[in-house]
């Protein structure tokens, strides 16, 4: 009787179902912002990380879905219907990494779609990089040419030039983003998600979330731009996640099913949006209607803001539309209020009270060194192609281009990508460097013929990456039977450059010879067994294979080479020893206090204590200066965040106490003596190696750590730490780098804008470093400059300390959900990561240091370009160009200007970039109104037309600068640009000037000169009477 009873019901309700009318809902999602009420931007937005728990060919394609259920190309491919449902609707997309390669699969008709929706601001590109780079271990140069790459794209496609910075996941944010990165390419306003907790909440309080951020103090106001920090994260208000799968109550307006909610559902907005008005100035909020790798089903979300806005709209309390950031800042500019200036920048992050995200600074520190190095590569490499001329057809320097701009992203080259995604990176970059290692090869084997189309140069030209490691096939080879080595060396810089060349070699009975035939004074030093021992392994783990031979020295000569040119050497097979050959001193403890070792015969002394064998004194006797000095190692105990506290881990750093290394025991060390430089090799403990260099033609000293493998069979993660201590009185106060770019103030345990409440005092004071860190008092300054990006800050007075090194064992729960132990595997043989870099040191007279920061830090970017290759005899090189430099003879750039970029464009113009490399007020010579003779930098072309463009060349300087919103802050007397800048290019004199951190970039038509000699048909800048020194 029950079962009939419930069918009946069931039949009943099912006839009562038929008698409704149907009908299909038209919802009104046309409103517009409306002045006098509060509006509600909905945003439309996916983040889609370029890598990070899946490589970015698995993260776009959806595969390895174990890891992560995300597919990029689902993404746009359901875009796509859901804007074409309805006219209103909008989205905006960031990362030209993957929608470069969705747009090259689509149709033809699915492109003009597309098209349609860019013009109409349906669809907008905001951003536009390769990535979204991070923001602490990027070079500037690095961010400058992934963005660039990206606005290309986007000119070529669609002819739009991108308005909005979105840096809306990136763990902290720098000044350089700010001024470089958004004011420079022409962006009216900035967004981002991640600021410290305090300054956050402070910032709610007092309605500063949107500032006017004036990164940079040379540039002033005229590079300020509008900025406005999130009220949580880039994600919507709790309880508005429409993915298919989130647990968000949905929009139910069918009053013929259950859990109708539209009021509920109203109100909770209506809420939202309240809430948000209180911590925001003016009546408009942004809502970021999405977060990582959403809208895989796009009407899922689009259909539930449909019914969002018609049914706010209907209630009135709000306005609700559908938006970009574009309309959002028009929005907020269109107020006449000022907003409140922001300086500096939003470094270190802080997402809680021990959540400090500053251990990513180091994180994957071999990483690191592999895209610094690559990124001097790539500079190089592409004025090697400029000079030969782009082969179309292949190779080019494009491969090594999209890597690099993919390690850029901020879970790349920040280290906080889980372990296969990092190898991913590394092998999209070495697949790239084979590639430009090819260019590289054949720009020189054109350049020291001069033989027209270059096609009969029979030089076979080689590299040898692995040099940090002393492995060098070229140099290895035995010379004994006739052949001799020839050494080409490139320097990228603007300026004569003078510098210490080291290549392993089995002999020696060798001698070293310019172009000329001239002897080159050269020195032999002995190469340890502990060089060996990790050069053979890390040979084998990257080449697959034992080295062949074993070096039994280290060669060293000074070389010469021009600006944007290249000299030659030979190295040639003698009867007896030819070079200066050095037999190492081992100085053993004596503990009588009292012997003291002296090195370095030049102007620069290292006093060690023959007792202890440590550091003691730096003396230059050129400057007068002599200052005590000590070198330690510690390392910090990882937190294990076992007992449900947070973990130290791949993005946060968490002491959990200091432990000394080797300071309490003498350390004997070896001295290694020659008349080009000396050097101190230190045993620190069975996993430190240090070795340090004093040249005699240099002022600083140049240490070279081997850090690895890190001990953890005591179960304890460690982060290696090296501290160096003068007597300098810093009061608190140091200074790092901005992205290798700009230097800020820093003050321990203070942040300019909030009461800092200190909760780690270790972690809490750290900072990015990419180029140096420094520090002074009323006499002098003490400074660092780093080969890579670290971590780095002055914990105590008068000292400075870097983070070399981070094996740890514990996830630290910011969702990487992998501990970061890096290993490396030989066959069976299997240990932790070992890390080798440098850093170099340096004490000056107060005021004189900025020019060695300056100066120095370009020659560790660009580093002297090393190409070899065997020929017959012993004479001079069989080349018929042995010396060049691209600009004329007679000229050098300024000290002050640096050559970013000098690349051949597809239509054969040339991407020139400048910049002036010092800050006001930096250096009583330098940071000064400066210039460039372009005729000059191109002696051998003849300029026909000059375009000054924006920083990533997608529009006009000046079209740029007409378009660009002006911003008021807080404060200021007047809201119009006030800083020095560098006047037009005049088309006849053709003379750049460059105001204090002013960077031009220009694109350039290039002709023949026929003033200069014949040129060849591939448009090369080498012609047929090239030989200038």
């Amino acid at each position: 009787m029950a079962d009939f009873r419930v069918c009946l019901l069931l039949s009943v309700l099912f006839v009562a179902g038929l008698c409704v009318e149907s009908k299909y809902m038209i919802y009104n999602t046309s409103q517009g912002v409306v002045k006098g009420k509060l509006n509600v931007h909905l945003v439309p937005h996916t983040h889609d990380d370029v890598g990070w728990l899946k490589t970015v060919d698995q993260y776009y394609v959806g595969s390895n879905n174990s890891i992560q259920g995300a597919c990029v190309q689902n993404v746009l491919d359901s875009l796509v219907p859901a804007l074409l449902a309805d006219k209103n609707r909008k989205f905006i997309y960031v990362e030209q990494a993957f929608f470069q390669r969705w747009w090259r699969d689509q149709s033809e008709a699915t492109q003009a779609t597309v098209k349609r929706f860019v013009r109409s601001g349906q669809l907008e590109l905001i951003n536009g990089g390769w990535c979204m780079h991070d923001e602490a271990a990027p070079h500037y140069i690095d961010m400058i040419d992934q963005t660039t790459l990206g606005h290309k794209f986007i000119k070529e496609q669609f002819n739009v030039t991108p308005r909005i910075g979105w840096q809306i996941d990136p763990f902290g944010h720098s000044a350089v983003q700010a001024y470089l990165l958004g004011a420079e390419v022409g962006f009216d306003s900035l967004f981002f998600g991640r600021i410290d907790y305090q300054d956050r909440a402070k910032r709610k309080d007092e309605k500063h979330l949107e500032v006017i951020w004036r990164g940079s103090k040379s540039l002033g106001s005229s590079s300020q731009i509008f900025a406005g920090a999130f009220p949580e994260n880039y994600e919507p208000p709790s309880g508005f996640y429409f993915e298919v799968n989130d647990d968000s109550p949905i929009v139910q307006d069918d009053i013929t099913l259950f859990d109708y909610n539209v009021q509920e559902r109203v109100s909770d907005f209506v809420a939202a949006a309240l809430s948000q008005a209180n911590i925001t100035r003016s009546n408009h909020v942004m809502w970021t209607m999405g977060t990582d790798f959403k809208y895989q089903y796009a009407e899922s979300w689009f259909r539930n803001m449909d019914k969002l806005i018609h049914y706010v709209n209907q209630d009135g309390r709000v306005n609700a539309l559908y938006s970009t950031p574009s309309i959002y800042t028009d929005a907020k500019h269109a107020e006449t209020d000022s907003w409140p200036l922001k300086e500096d920048d939003y470094f270190p992050y802080a997402s809680d009270v021990d959540a400090y995200w500053t251990g990513y600074f180091t994180s994957r520190a071999a990483l690191k060194g592999y895209v610094r190095m690559l990124s001097g590569y790539y500079l190089a490499a592409r004025q090697l192609e400029v000079m030969k001329g782009r082969n179309k057809a292949g190779p080019t320097t494009d491969s090594l281009g999209d890597a690099l701009a993919i390690a850029q992203h901020h879970d790349a080259v920040s280290g906080t990508s889980q372990q296969h995604v990092a190898n991913d990176y590394a092998k999209r970059l070495s697949i790239g460097h084979k590639e430009a290692k090819a260019v590289v090869a054949d720009s020189i084997a054109c350049m020291v013929s001069s033989k027209s189309g270059c096609a009969s140069s029979a030089a076979n030209f080689q590299e040898c990456p692995l040099l940090n490691i002393s492995y060098c096939p070229s140099s290895e080879a035995d010379l004994s039977s006739g052949k001799k080595l020839v050494v080409v060396v490139y320097n990228s810089l603007g300026w004569k450059r003078y510098d210490v060349i080291r290549l392993p070699v089995v002999s020696e009975n060798i001698a070293v010879y310019d172009s000329n035939g001239k002897q080159v004074e050269s020195q032999l030093l002995p190469v340890l067994n502990e060089s060996i021992a990790l050069r053979n392994y890390y040979t084998t783990a990257y080449t697959g294979k034992s080295p062949s031979s074993t070096p039994k020295y280290s060669l060293a000569f000074t070389a010469s080479v021009p600006p944007l040119g290249f000299s030659t050497y030979v190295i040639v097979s003698t009867k007896r020893p030819a070079s200066n050959f050095v037999k190492d001193a081992l100085y053993k403890s004596t503990m009588t206090g009292k012997d003291l070792i002296e090195v370095g015969t030049g102007n620069l002394k290292l006093i060690y204590s023959g007792s202890e064998g440590k550091l003691t004194h730096y003396v230059n006797s050129r400057s007068s200066i002599e200052s005590s000095v000590k070198q330690s190692y510690s390392y910090y105990a990882g937190f294990d965040g076992t007992t449900g506290e947070q973990a130290s881990g791949a993005y946060i750093f968490r002491p959990n106490g200091t432990y000394p290394i080797g300071s309490q025991e003498e350390t004997p060390i070896t001295v290694l003596r020659g008349t080009i430089y000396e050097e101190v090799h230190q045993k620190i403990n069975p996993w430190i190696y240090q070795i340090t260099r004093v040249y005699k033609n240099k002022e600083h000293a140049e240490v070279e750590f081997t850090v690895g493998p890190i001990p953890i069979e005591d179960g304890v993660g460690k982060e290696i730490v090296t501290q160096i201590t003068t007597t300098i009185n810093s009061n608190k106060t140091f200074y790092s780098d901005s992205n290798g770019r700009d230097f800020l103030q820093r003050i321990r345990d203070y942040r300019a804008d909030w009461d800092l409440e200190v909760n780690q005092p270790i972690a809490g004071n750290y900072y990015p470093i990419n180029l140096g860190i420094y520090l002074k008092d009323h006499r002098s300054e003490f400074s660092i400059l780093v080969d890579r990006s670290v971590g780095g800050s002055s914990i105590v007075d008068g000292q400075l300390e870097l983070m070399l090194h981070r094996r740890l064992l514990y996830d630290d729960g910011k969702g990487v959900a992998e501990a970061l132990n890096e290993t490396v595997c030989v066959g069976n043989d299997c240990r932790g990561l070992a890390i080798q870099g440098k850093y170099y040191l340096r004490i000056d007279p107060l005021g004189e240091g900025a020019k060695w920061r300056r100066s120095y830090g370009q020659e560790i970017y660009s580093p002297l370009l090393l190409a070899f290759t065997e020929q017959d005899g012993q004479q001079g090189p069989n080349f018929e160009v042995s010396t060049f430099s691209g600009m004329d003879s007679t000229y050098t750039l300024p000290d002050n200007v640096a050559l970013l970029t000098l690349q051949e464009l597809e239509d054969g113009k040339v991407l020139l970039r400048l910049a002036h490399l010092y800050e006001i007020g930096e250096d009583k010579d330098l940071s000064v109104m400066t210039s460039v003779e372009l005729k000059k930098l191109f002696a051998k072309r003849k300029i026909t037309d000059v375009s000054e463009m924006s920083l990533s060349a997608n529009q006009g300087r000046d079209e740029m600068e007409k378009k660009r919103l002006v911003w008021k802050a807080e404060g200021s007397k007047n809201d119009k640009p006030t800083a020095l800048r560098g006047g037009p290019v005049d088309p006849q004199k053709l003379v750049v000037e460059l105001a204090p951190m002013e960077i031009r970039t220009f694109v350039l038509t290039l002709v023949p000169n026929a003033l200069k000699g014949k040129i060849s048909r591939t448009r090369r800048l080498v012609g047929s009477d090239i030989s200038l020194q």
